[in-house]
Order: C-alpha cells, then structure tokens, then sequence
C-alpha cells in the first residue's frame, strides 16, 4: 500500500472518529436535555408539593397562633383579675398595717412617756436615796408596809419604847410576850461606794468600809435592841434592796457570819415576808395551844359534870329498883287479895246451894 493510501485510509478513520464522537456527543447532550427536563419537572412536582405543604402549614400555624392568642388573652385576663384582687388585699393588708402601726407608735409614744416619768421617779428615788434620813424613811415606810400587810392589829408596834428607852423601829409581839426586834437603818453608803468603785484600790477601800459600817451597825442593833430576858434572843436588820441583799451575801461573807454571831439576821423584802408568815403560824400555834387547854379545863369539867350525872342516875336507878319491888309487892298482895276474894266467893256460893232447903236454921244462926 502506497503511502497516499494510507494517508487517505487514515484521514478516513479520523473522520469516522471524529463522526463517533460527534455522535456520541450529541447524544450525550440529548440524554442531559432529557435528565434535565425530568429533573425540573420533579422540581416542578416538588415546588407544587411543598407549595401545598406550606399552605397547609400556614393555615395550621394560623390556627394555632389564634389558638395561642385566645389562651394568652384568656390568661392574661386572668392575671390582670388576680393582680387586681392581690393590690386590693395588699391595699387593705397595708393599710391595716398602717393603722396597727400608728396604735403600736402610739402605745409607744405612751411608754416613752411613761419611761420618762420612770426616769424622773428614779432620779428622785435616787435623790431620796442618797440622803441618810430620806433613805431612812424610805426603808423604814417599806417594812412598815409589809409588817401592816402579814401581821393584824396589836400584834406589832411601830417606835415601840423598850425598858433601856430606846425606839426600834418595829417590834412583833411574839406568844411568849416577848418581841422580836426590826431594824429598817441600813447603812448604804458603804454598798454604793463599792458599787461605784473604779480600780482595785477604790474597791478595796470601799470594801473595808463596808464591813465597818455594817458590823457596827450589827453591834449597836445588838447592844440597844437585845435585852436579855424582855426581847428575843435575835434580831432583824431590814435591807430593802433584794439586789443589795444578795451582793452582800455573795461578796462578804464574813459579814453575815458576824451579823449571826452577833443574833442579828439580815432580810430583805421577800425574806422579811417569810419570817412574817412564820411569825403568823406561831402565833396561829400559840392560839392552838390556848384553845387546847381552854378544851382541856372544859373536858375536866364535862367530865365531872357526867360524873355527878352517873351517880345522879344510880340513885335514880336505886329508886327504880326500890320503886319496882314495892310495885312486885303491891301486886303480890293484890293477887293474894284477888285470890282470897276467888275463895270467899266460891265459898258463898257453895254455902248457898248446900242451905237452899234448911233456910230457918241458917237465919237462926244468923240471929245467934
């Protein structure tokens, strides 16, 4: 084969090469076309699915968003009624609070008032206090009060004269006729100079002082207010603090056991109350005992009384005896009596019936 043959031969298969391919091409771009109309005619049933679908979704999200809206109208309605009902109870509940706190302001205002004429009556208590003779009075008008309160009439004697001349303060007739010594002088400057005391010097110093002045006071109660065989063996020193009372019991031993060696007692106010009471069931014993022996002497003589009574009624019983035997005799006579009598009539009669035919010998021995 010649070379122009091959050229030809060649130029033949590329041309029938290029022809394939053309064809093939086009049929690849027809098959593309028909993909594509497929392709958009899915959309196209898609587009018109999803077209429905959304219609369908927006018709059901308008229901329920008017749904939603009724329900949100419904409860905020009902919130609004709430709402309003609670300001009105938290409108009444303020205004009650309100007034309940201008009652209570009030009630405090008249406490506030009633705390400064505390004050002021605590300043003047203080000022009474701190004078000797106020002080005095003070104590001495607060054991009056509770001795008049526990004990009756006659049974006490405020200033009372005793033999040496001197004038305790309150003096309670005891059983055996006897009193019992109150003293209402309590020395309470020592006691305040303690209280106030700063360091340890000052309350060391008041310390001392305060033993001094009470265990004198002790002494003169002792020396002017016990005497042997009018009064009794001990007495009381009033102190008309409860707290006073106890701080010296606390603090300063030592001087209540020298008040007792000493027969004198410390009371306050409630402990005088007590030894009252106790003062009150003596005297109630005592009267006991008087009335015991006022019913002994009427026993003793209601004794001798039914005594006389029981000789009265043996003697009288004596008499019954005597009186009964003589009855027994009388009517043993009187039977004796009723039985002769049975036989003088049983007697006559039988006399008569044997006599009833010789009548004149009978008359005869009648006449003889």
């Amino acid at each position: 084969m010649t070379d122009t043959s091959l050229m030809l031969l060649s130029g033949a298969v590329l041309i029938v090469g290029l022809l394939t391919i053309g064809l093939i091409a086009l049929l690849n771009a027809q098959r593309q076309r028909e993909r594509d109309s497929a392709e958009i005619a899915a959309l196209a049933r898609l587009q018109a699915d999803t077209a429905v679908r959304i219609d369908a979704m927006r018709e059901m999200i308008a229901g329920r968003q008017a749904e939603l809206q009724r329900a949100v109208n419904d409860r905020l309605d009902s919130v609004t009624h709430h709402l309003g009902q609670s300001m009105t109870a938290n409108r009444q509940h303020t205004v009650d609070s309100i007034s309940k706190l201008n009652e209570r302001l009030a009630v405090i205002d008249g406490a506030q008032k009633n705390i400064t004429e505390l004050a002021s009556q605590v300043t003047s208590l203080q000022s009474v206090l701190t004078n000797k003779q106020s002080r005095g009075a003070f104590g001495q008008g607060r054991m009056e009060a509770i001795v008049q309160d526990g004990l009756p009439k006659g049974a006490y004697e405020f200033q009372y004269t005793l033999s040496n001349r001197t004038r305790p303060d309150c003096c309670i007739f005891m059983p055996d006729k006897r009193p019992l010594v109150v003293d209402a002088k309590f020395p309470l400057e020592g006691v305040t100079a303690y209280r106030e005391a700063k360091t340890d010097d000052e309350r060391k110093f008041a310390a001392q002082r305060l033993r001094q002045d009470v265990g004198k006071h002790f002494a003169d109660i002792a020396d002017k207010y016990l005497i042997p065989g009018e009064t009794q063996e001990m007495a009381l020193m009033f102190v008309p603090s409860e707290s006073v009372y106890a701080e010296i019991h606390d603090g300063f031993d030592d001087i209540v056991q020298k008040a007792y060696r000493s027969r004198v007692v410390m009371v306050s106010p409630s402990l005088l109350m007590l030894a009252i009471q106790v003062v009150q069931q003596i005297q109630k014993d005592a009267r006991m005992r008087e009335a015991a022996d006022q019913i002994r002497d009427e026993v003793g003589h209601l004794m001798g009384d039914v005594g006389r009574l029981g000789d009265r009624v043996r003697k009288l019983q004596t008499h019954f005896i005597q009186s009964n035997d003589d009855i027994r005799q009388v009517i043993i006579s009187i039977e004796k009596i009723e039985s002769r009598g049975e036989r003088i009539r049983q007697v006559e009669v039988g006399g008569i019936e044997e006599a009833s035919d010789d009548i004149g010998p009978l008359r005869l021995q009648a006449g003889e």
